[in-house]
């Protein structure tokens, strides 16, 4: 832990939505993900009233890092307090404050304030920090204008589904087959390779070439949070051309007769390119149904295999 001044730095950027709307936007952390381009999961460890104790999972500089952030949630005032309790070298504290202030009924102001200290003051630990903070608030802050002000017109192109299958076997068993996907282009005949690096403990970064029913190849990139044997959350960062936003999660839950593994997606759709891949009268419902089809066909696809490899084990 340092004991020098931590070095301050604001943000700030003018959003065309109310004030009020932004707030709750920020002060919901489930929509992280789908707001801030380095974000891959958030989910709370505790909560009481205004305070509460949040895990983030978010990439800094193209690495993916993790970290617990305490918040202080103010509505009155529309500013929103944090600080993270363990951080990740070579971060050795780091906090800040939401500040979101109305500029008129239809527009206003976000100032993102950091403050942060290095371990052992190291000076390239600083420029490090430095650069992340400065990468991500910039990032973050036109994420949020663009996702704020796009709300309204992105909601009927945003939907979640999902699908689940009922095992007879172990909770850890079908857990492990999701989370081995480094063994999923022996194990899933739609996967054509595969490339798993895991960073840190439950932190993975998975490339793979997937085949599609029409025989097509693609490749994906997504980050990967596995969290203890109950659920696998992740992000996809190479997106096909229909999807501008694509994330999921997998759930395990033990049951009298055995699992309920469950695969659920949510997407937002890229209007602009529905005319180019699905052709000039296609709307956005059909681009919805011939994703969620695809997206559907490979999880359905998974979670069967996962069901034999656990049931085998029983």
């Amino acid at each position: 832990m340092s004991d020098s001044q931590p070095r301050e730095v604001e943000h700030e950027i003018t959003v065309s939505a109310p004030a009020s709307e932004v707030y709750r936007l920020i002060a919901d952390v489930e929509n992280w993900p789908r707001i801030f381009p380095p974000t891959i999961y958030v989910d709370h460890v505790e909560r009481s009233g205004d305070e509460e104790l949040i895990r983030i999972w978010a990439t800094a500089n193209g690495e993916a890092k993790n970290w617990t952030s305490r918040r202080h949630l103010d509505p009155e005032a529309m500013r929103i307090t944090f600080r993270q309790q363990v951080s990740t070298p070579p971060v050795a504290t780091m906090g800040g404050t939401w500040i979101i202030e109305a500029l008129s009924e239809t527009e206003s102001r976000v100032r993102l304030q950091h403050d942060y200290t290095a371990v052992d003051d190291d000076p390239a630990g600083l420029a490090w920090i430095e650069e992340a903070v400065d990468r991500n608030s910039r990032s973050e802050l036109a994420a949020l204008r663009t996702n704020v002000e796009l709300a309204t017109a992105s909601e009927e192109l945003t939907f979640s589904f999902e699908d689940t299958v009922e095992i007879a076997g172990a909770a850890k068993d079908v857990y492990d087959f999701i989370n081995e996907a480094g063994l999923w282009s022996e194990r899933l005949p739609h996967v054509a390779t595969v490339r798993l690096s895991e960073e840190s403990p439950g932190l993975q970064t998975l490339e793979m070439d997937t085949r599609a029913k029409d025989g097509s190849v693609h490749t994906t990139k997504s980050y990967r949070v596995c969290l203890e044997g109950e659920r696998i959350a992740y992000k996809q960062t190479t997106l096909p051309a229909l999807m501008n936003l694509h994330t999921g999660l997998w759930t395990f839950r033990e049951t009298d007769a055995g699992t309920l593994a469950t695969s659920q997606h949510t997407v937002v759709i890229r209007a602009e390119n529905i005319g180019r891949i699905l052709g000039p009268e296609a709307d956005v419902a059909q681009a919805k149904e011939y994703v969620r089809s695809a997206l559907s066909t490979n999880s359905r696809a998974t979670l069967g295999h996962a069901k034999d490899y656990a049931e085998a084990r029983r």
